[in-house]
């Protein structure tokens, strides 16, 4: 794992690399302010500069001038990092951004890695490791809702309720752990009933975070969704509808589209991932019969399927997941009476765009309605927060079991759903799962 070393001073860029209007330099550690002041020339001397407040002055590699820029000093602990802080902002040059981290490097900075900024901000305690994780998240949102989930764990939502649940955790084992001191005591029924609803009590708050990691993913990775049917019942025309705009071949001939066709869109705030897939029906043709196959497997992986039928005329079958299924009726324009739709379903014209705003609102419904629910329920846990959850939900069931027949077993039970908590908010070291999450971040965060 990457250790932050208090001697050890680090610098990046942190704007994304190419030309732009500005570029910032950032310079973390003990030594930051010093090399700074041999970097970055102003009016004042770098320790009478107050902390965050910006002052303009020249950026220099010895006696030539690089640049004019800006430059903000955050004194530790009341930095980002923890320690002491500078972020020098100049001309968003590719070369002049360049020979400016270097002359920081040369002055006896050390290039930062991936994430360390953040990760010194962590092992500083600055935030704990939910929060480090949303900083990601952050930067990555595509939508309203991820962006409004990002900011929730941002601000400690889920390190909140797992530290709430790890204090209570904390006083049940203190209580069992006393009646192992004192064996003589016993724990009578009265006791063991209350200890037993209160890890109950535990594990439901629990269980209720991990119902959370299916809205989590879809608000991280979207929701994916294949359009499949039958040959000329217009998947396309479907797709360019949600889209807003012509990605896919429309045709009247049958078999156009042979192979799957992936585009995204944020619909009501939400992550879509469509699927066009080809046709699926009986045929001769291997290239077609690869589509088919390939729209089968698109099925299967699928969140969601729409099945898209031909009004007009009589439905044919397709071997498609029943679980995620939904019938969306296309050109009912062609119908002489309003269409009666069967239970489940949805009616449209991609001709005319008749039904298509509704058939978005009850995508949103079959995926959970995560555009109309509370925003405190937004800060879904990730993969690994459902791992080290699901570990202590377990610990507590047999915690609670072990309960009924002595204090020692269960005891053992209790640290083990507390060191998985643990694991969640960083509160257990695990150097594997630190260089797992922060070597993901870009270099400078």
């Amino acid at each position: 794992m990457i250790s932050p070393a208090a001697d050890c001073t680090i610098a990046a860029i942190a704007t994304p690399p190419g030309e732009g209007a500005i570029a910032l330099l950032r310079i973390s550690g003990a030594e930051a302010f010093a090399i700074a002041s041999h970097l970055f020339q102003a009016s004042i001397s770098f320790e009478k500069m107050r902390s965050r407040h910006l002052y303009f002055g020249r950026i220099m590699d010895g006696k030539m001038i690089l640049d004019e820029g800006l430059c903000a000093i955050f004194r530790a602990p009341g930095s980002y990092t923890g320690e002491n802080l500078v972020e020098i902002s100049s001309h968003g040059g590719v070369l002049v951004s360049a020979r400016i981290l270097q002359t920081a490097l040369d002055l006896g900075a050390r290039l930062s890695h991936p994430g360390e900024f953040t990760q010194r901000a962590f092992l500083n305690g600055k935030m704990d490791l939910t929060q480090a994780e949303a900083v990601m998240d952050l930067i990555r949102a595509q939508t309203p809702l991820a962006l409004r989930a990002a900011a929730l764990q941002l601000e400690g939502a889920i390190g909140c309720e797992t530290e709430t649940a790890r204090t209570e955790l904390i006083g049940i084992l203190a209580h069992v752990e006393a009646f192992i001191d004192f064996p003589e005591e016993g724990i009578d029924p009265d006791t063991g009933i209350a200890l037993l609803n209160r890890i109950l009590h535990v594990r439901h708050g629990l269980e209720a975070l991990l119902a959370t990691a299916d809205q989590g993913r879809l608000l991280r990775e979207g929701v994916r969704v294949a359009i499949c049917g039958s040959p000329n019942a217009g998947k396309s025309s479907l797709l360019n509808r949600l889209l807003g705009f012509e990605r896919a071949i429309v045709s009247h001939i049958p078999g156009t589209t042979r192979d799957t066709l992936e585009e995204s869109a944020s619909l009501e705030g939400i992550p879509f991932h469509f699927i066009d897939t080809a046709g699926i029906r009986q045929t001769g043709d291997p290239i077609e019969s690869e589509g088919v196959r390939r729209a089968l497997l698109a099925a299967d992986r699928a969140d969601i399927i729409l099945h898209v039928l031909d009004a007009s005329q009589p439905p044919l079958p397709a071997d498609l997941p029943a679980d995620r299924v939904h019938p969306v009726w296309n050109k009912i324009d062609l119908l002489p009476e309003p269409f009666v739709l069967p239970p489940g379903s949805a009616a449209i014209s991609c001709l005319t765009g008749i039904g298509i705003p509704k058939l978005i609102s009850q995508m949103v419904e079959w995926v959970g309605g995560l555009g109309s629910r509370d925003s405190c329920h937004l800060a879904a846990i990730n993969a690994r927060h459902q791992s080290c959850l699901k570990r202590a939900c377990a610990a507590l069931e047999q915690a609670g079991d072990e309960l009924k027949t002595g204090a020692e077993l269960a005891a053992i039970e209790l640290r083990l759903a507390l060191d998985a908590l643990g694991e969640v908010v960083g509160a257990v070291d695990n150097e594997q799962i630190l260089d797992s999450i922060f070597g993901s971040f870009c270099i400078g965060k």
